[in-house]
């Protein structure tokens, strides 16, 4: 969107009613354009705007017959009907002005301008929000047709335009009054204009109240109760239900349900309201479904707990290969809780790259301990409501998703994975980072309370685990409540593990063929991992295998036999050319290239870093789309050598006469981090003084302008990086000693670790003294 106050919307035109901002409704849509309309803001972004049209008896109208001014909506549910029917429910976002409407044969389209209401801070806008609150709380009283919660839910608002468009949806009856105030856009006027209305029909109210007490008045009491219980008898022989054993099946599992005093007390309330509510009242349906929900909660049933330590650990390792020491903390968690006896412990939070088995191993935890196990999905989420529900004032309201969560459980104390925690967002619409606060803090979450339910509901039994691929987009308050727990890639032999124990057989009997049918040994599966994946996890080794078996499937029904083995050549038929290769080390020792080391998303790679001097000025230039941080340390690795040119024999005015280039290559790939800056310095003083670079040597360490060595992160994944490249000699900061305890024996037994402290010590490892 170019302007942000503009948005290119499809138009969906509206008979006889219109929304709101802040409403929730729900519609049916069946007219052709009118869908294609619904089903182009679905492909795009879920919002289009509704106008209403002039005239209801208008089957196809045009542009010149719909208001100008109308409510940009998000579209929450699409349900086909029966026939071509569509049906819908949309949320209320804010309104909208046309500007014009735009060329489009299949559906109307606009340019919409978005009107957000202004702020209001004057004692004019508090006294008028006074005002209306206590019309409508009088209007309430007169007309019998108001409940107290909307009353209560009205003194809640502060914002004028809010309140007006409440009551406008609520009291006014005419689509015509209603659209007039939604193209009111200045929020004291459309108040005022709301206030105007309340008077109105109060005064109306009361007059029909008095009319109805005279009539009442003057029928005898005898012949009204009479009238009035044949009346009853009469609309339930007709309706064929008894409302008053409907009641008394809601008292009768009220009493058997173990409530809380609040929640019994506020069920009681909605249970007595509901029995002078008429059947076919809209109100009726909202009350009666309010009452299911409380007392469709689980109320006092737990699932008892096995924490048999044994059995966890055959589950754990069943399910996953590796992850020693994920399921060493896992393990210590179940033993405080089998001593402890209570739930009150640490959130655990997975944090891994995709694929390595974050939520499969919260399936396994849940088994482990068997509980319940309920998943909540946080990716894209950006909407409050989404975590505590809506206000019940509002039509089609719910609950939010933790208490349908715990619903679905039918259990107070499962095991509730939010998956993929760090990719929250936030809006106009509030932070749900901020509502998972109090979810997730044990000292607070025993009395959560949803918008919808307005009791409070005890998630302290709750066994609470979040996943994460990164914990740098995990807002900070979230990040104090929850203990980390990281999940590594896995190394290549860990990867062979998996495909041979688990996503082999697992694919071989998913495509119907059984183990003995397709075989391959384990130098063909390495060639599987290493040619045709990269990656942290194993889901495209998964897709790869599940590939192996459609064409083995294939091969199988060709040639008539009985089964096929996986060969060099067969495995290159099945699946193609190579896709990843590895570039091989230089042949021999070279003048301003070094071997560095990089964490990736996906893993640790190899990363060359090339220099060259030249005739010049003394510029620095930094190619390979560096971030800040990493031409930083280029540049504190240059200013190093500038301040040490004498001890490295170099000229002392070398830089008024020399310019110098640092490449890195794969240009294409984005790269930043400090760990390089020994790497950049390495090849500074080669390039400079000519002095070759050890081919078999791989370094990463953040230097100081000192020439301090710093320590680094991902040692683990960037020691594998240099395995697999055929590295002998790895130079690593003296501070990461204690990462190497991370590193499989097999392959640390691979290299020679020279721990540094100083920069001298790496030159003194990496370069040869002969030029």
């Amino acid at each position: 969107m170019a302007n942000p106050k503009y948005e290119e919307l499809p138009v969906l035109p509206l008979r006889g009613m219109l929304v709101f901002p802040g409403m929730v409704l729900h519609f049916d849509v069946a007219r052709p354009r009118s869908i294609a309309a619904l089903e182009a803001g679905m492909t795009a972004n879920q919002r289009i705007v509704l106008l209403a049209q002039k005239k209801e008896e208008e089957e196809e109208p045009s542009s010149g017959d719909l208001y100008p001014t109308g409510t940009i909506v998000t579209v929450r549910q699409v349900m086909n009907l029966p026939g071509e029917n569509v049906r819908v429910l949309v949320e209320g976002d804010v309104r909208g002005t046309v500007e014009s409407f735009l060329e489009n044969e299949d559906y109307l389209k606009a340019r919409v301008r978005i009107c957000k209401d202004r702020v209001v801070r004057s004692n004019e806008g508090k006294a008028m929000v006074l005002a209306a609150q206590n019309l409508f709380e009088n209007y309430a009283k007169s007309s019998q047709k108001i409940t107290p919660d909307m009353v209560e839910g009205l003194r809640s608002l502060e914002k004028p335009g809010e309140i007006a468009d409440l009551l406008a949806a609520h009291v006014l009856q005419k689509w015509q009054e209603k659209q007039e105030l939604l193209s009111e856009l200045d929020p004291l006027r459309r108040l005022e204009k709301v206030c105007g209305v309340l008077l109105r029909e109060t005064d109306l109210a009361n007059a029909e109240r008095e009319i109805q007490s005279r009539i009442r008045n003057s029928v005898e009491r005898n012949q009204k109760d009479y009238y009035l219980r044949e009346q009853l008898r009469a609309i339930q022989n007709e309706l064929g239900e008894d409302e008053q054993e409907e009641e008394q099946g809601y008292r009768k599992r009220m009493e058997e349900t173990p409530l809380s005093e609040e929640a019994k007390a506020k069920c009681a309330k909605e249970i007595d309201r509901l029995s002078h509510i008429s059947p076919g009242s809209p109100e009726y349906i909202i009350s009666e479904t309010y009452i299911d929900w409380i007392l469709d909660m689980p109320w006092g049933k737990e699932t008892t707990d096995n924490l048999d330590l044994k059995r966890a650990r055959e589950i754990l390792d069943r399910e996953h290969y590796g992850l020693e020491k994920v399921k060493e903390r896992i393990i210590e968690y179940l033993a405080v809780l089998r001593m402890k006896q209570n739930m009150k412990g640490p959130i655990l939070c997975f944090v891994g790259p995709p694929g390595v088995g974050k939520t499969s191993i919260v399936k396994a935890i849940a088994e482990a301990v068997d509980r319940k196990f309920i998943r909540m999905s946080l990716g894209g989420v950006r909407d409050e409501a989404e975590i505590r529900g809506h206000r019940k004032t509002y039509i089609g309201s719910m609950p939010g998703r933790i208490i349908s969560g715990m619903k679905q459980a039918g259990s107070m104390n499962p095991v509730f994975l939010f998956d993929e925690i760090d990719k929250m967002s936030n809006d106009y619409r509030g932070d749900p980072a901020s509502a998972m606060l109090e979810v997730l803090d044990a000292e607070q979450n025993n009395t959560f309370r949803d918008h919808y339910m307005e009791i409070p509901f005890d998630l302290s039994k709750v066994m609470f685990i979040t996943t994460a691929n990164s914990r740098e987009t995990i807002p900070e308050p979230l990040l104090d409540r929850m203990e980390m727990i990281e999940v590594p890639s896995y190394t290549e032999e860990e990867k062979l593990q998996i495909l041979k124990r688990h996503l082999l057989p697992k694919q071989l009997e998913a495509h119907g063929i059984r183990p003995d049918q397709v075989t391959m040994d384990e130098e063909i599966m390495r060639r599987m991992i290493e040619g045709y994946t990269r990656e942290a996890g194993v889901r495209t080794l998964e897709r790869t295998a599940a590939r192996v078996c459609r064409k083995a499937a294939v091969y199988l029904l060709d040639h008539g036999t009985d089964s096929v083995n996986v060969d060099a050549e067969r495995l290159h038929d099945f699946l193609g050319a190579v896709r990843y290769t590895r570039e091989p080390l230089e042949k021999e020792a070279r003048v301003g290239i070094v071997n560095g080391l990089a964490w990736t998303s996906v893993g640790g790679e190899t990363l060359e870093v090339e220099c060259i001097p030249m005739p010049g000025k003394g510029n620095l230039k930094l190619t390979g789309q560096l971030g800040d941080v990493m031409k930083e340390s280029a540049e504190a690795a240059f200013s190093w050598v500038r301040a040490h040119s004498e001890s490295l024999g170099l000229a002392e005015d070398f830089y008024t006469k020399t310019d110098i280039h640092v490449h890195l290559p794969e240009g294409a790939v984005p790269k930043d981090g400090p760990s390089a800056g020994i790497t950049m310095t390495t090849a500074l003083v080669s390039a400079l003084t000519g002095r070759k670079v050890r081919q078999d040597v791989a370094m990463t360490g953040e230097m100081t302008l000192r020439g301090r060595v710093l320590p680094i992160g991902g040692l683990k994944e960037k020691t594998l990086a240099a395995y697999r490249a055929g590295i002998r000699t790895l130079i690593i900061p003296a501070e990461n000693h204690k990462d190497l305890e991370e590193i499989p024996p097999e392959v640390l037994k691979h290299f020679t670790i020279k721990e540094v402290e100083e920069i001298q010590q790496v030159l003194e490892t990496a370069l040869l003294n002969e030029k």
